[in-house]
């Protein structure tokens, strides 16, 4: 049996997918993968492979977080104020 981290891994290799997702295909909590993503990334890196992150925008204005470094979704947009922002997406490459 593989650990909970192979698991995002492998479901990361097939495709891109958000933290909602992944906490759905695997039955654990959302906050679970957050805490394994930084992990995962760094056994990806001493695997020659990259955690690819699609990052978080804004539904409202279009505003994407591309310098935002942690994997959570942030609380609301700096541009419009909105609260309305999509989940950032991750993949393995």
């Amino acid at each position: 049996m593989s650990t909970i981290r192979q698991q995002i891994i492998t479901v990361l290799e097939n495709g891109d997918h958000d933290v909602r997702e992944i906490s759905q295909l695997l039955g654990i909590r959302e906050k679970e993968v957050y805490g394994h993503m930084t992990h995962i990334e760094k056994t990806l890196s001493a695997q020659g492979k990259k955690l690819i992150l699609t990052p978080a925008s804004c539904v409202e204005c279009g505003y994407a977080f591309k310098r935002r470094s942690r994997p959570e979704r942030p609380g609301k947009c700096p541009r419009c104020k909105s609260e309305r922002i999509t989940n950032p997406r991750f993949s393995v490459g």
